[in-house]
Order: C-alpha cells, then sequence, then structure tokens
C-alpha cells in the first residue's frame, strides 16, 4: 500500500520539510496546525478563540482533501501554551465538533511559534 501525501491551497502550505497530512492504510495524519489564513498567509494571533477556528478550519480542509472530514478523527492533539486557556478553546472545539467525540489530548507547552497560543494535529479515518 502506497503513502499519499496531502497538500490542499485550502490549507497553509507547509512551513518545513513535512506534508500538510499523510494518508496510509485508511488513515489521515495531520499535521500540526497553526492559526494560518490558507488564502492571505496572514498569521492570525489575536484571540484563543478565533486560533481555535482556525486550526480547525485548516484541519477540515485538509481532511476533506484526504476523503475523510471532522466527524472521522480519531484523535486530536490540542498543544495550548497556556492550561487557562482551556475554558474558551473547549467552547470553540464543541461547537465545532458537534456531537462527535474523537478521543483527545491536551498538552500545555511553553511557546508556540510566531505568538501562536494553540496548534493542533489529528488522526483521522478515511471514508474509503
Amino acid at each position: 500500500m502506497e503513502i499519499q501525501t496531502i497538500l490542499t491551497p485550502e490549507a497553509p502550505a507547509p512551513g518545513g520539510h513535512y506534508s500538510q497530512a499523510v494518508v496510509y492504510n485508511g488513515l489521515v495524519f495531520v499535521s500540526g496546525q497553526l492559526a494560518i489564513d490558507p488564502q492571505t498567509g496572514q498569521r492570525l494571533t489575536g484571540s484563543i478563540e478565533e486560533q481555535t477556528e482556525q486550526c480547525l478550519k485548516n484541519i477540515a480542509a485538509i481532511l476533506e482533501s484526504s476523503s475523510s472530514g471532522l466527524n472521522r478523527v480519531l484523535k486530536m492533539t490540542i498543544y495550548i501554551s497556556d492550561i487557562e486557556l482551556w475554558g474558551p478553546v473547549n467552547s470553540v472545539y464543541a461547537r465545532i465538533m458537534g456531537e462527535h467525540r474523537p478521543a483527545r489530548a491536551v498538552v500545555p507547552v511553553k511557546d508556540l511559534h510566531y505568538g501562536f497560543k494553540i496548534e493542533i494535529e489529528v488522526i483521522a479515518a478515511t471514508s474509503l
């Protein structure tokens, strides 16, 4: 079985030597996504709510390009720069994810690139 790399213009281009995602054996592994607008390249470093929503939009676009979707997420790992931000992150997450409740880990970290407050990576199942 071939490993398929994913690159969609609907999500930010990788900033280094990695893929937006890889698909293998019915699973999608999405690289950590930051709050970057894929159309403008603008780094959205405002509120944690804005950053969380943009990260999840980027993930949704990558999953759609991978024959998957947010409703097929198996595990989400969320890195946040301050555990005190968890309440607002969880509110946005619940609104966007709806009734779907994948496994999840929240990892407090010291600093993220460029002053971002959140980064999210995902493992999902394809719908093929």
